[in-house]
């Protein structure tokens, strides 16, 4: 993957859609001082390369009676890239991140009723090699959750995003 090349228009435009992505094209051009062409390619282009997105996003009251689960992974270093990837494999798990600290690994998964993370959680990611420990936690109550960090949905449902 290469790193995007972003200028301040398209970084101001981006900063425009984060806010309200129903604004229309020809608002932000006046906004930003360039055609409603130049507004509309800049948007395609930045579709094109997943740069950005446009989704409903849907709060977690809608998803009832899916629950939001946070598994950490202590995983081998050498291979965690690799088994970062087996663990974004599995249908059920909605978002993979490797981090530093206590864990290696970060894993989101939504899930209905206790046995299927049960499934995820102990018989598919710590089946992986190279997989040593994990904890999962389970969100009871969600105070803040600011949706235009990231988006959570069903794994069926999501966005491809490399």
């Amino acid at each position: 993957m290469t790193t995007a090349q972003l200028d301040a228009v398209d970084r101001q435009l981006i900063d425009i859609l984060a806010r309200d992505a129903r604004v229309s094209n020809r608002k932000i051009a006046t906004d930003l001082g360039v055609t409603e062409g130049t507004v509309r390619g800049r948007i395609k282009r930045l579709q094109q390369e997943r740069l950005i997105a446009f989704t409903a996003i849907t709060s977690f009251g809608m998803e009832d009676p899916t629950k939001l689960a946070f598994i950490g992974i202590q995983a081998d270093i050498q291979n965690v890239q690799a088994i970062a990837r087996q663990i974004a494999d599995l249908p059920t798990v909605n978002a993979v991140i490797i981090t530093m600290g206590r864990f290696t690994i970060l894993a989101v998964v939504l899930f209905g009723e206790l046995d299927q993370l049960h499934e995820v959680a102990s018989n598919q990611i710590l089946a992986i090699p190279g997989v040593h420990h994990i904890e999962t936690s389970i969100a009871v109550k969600t105070l803040k959750y600011n949706p235009r960090i990231v988006r959570i949905t069903d794994a069926d449902h999501s966005p491809e995003i490399d």
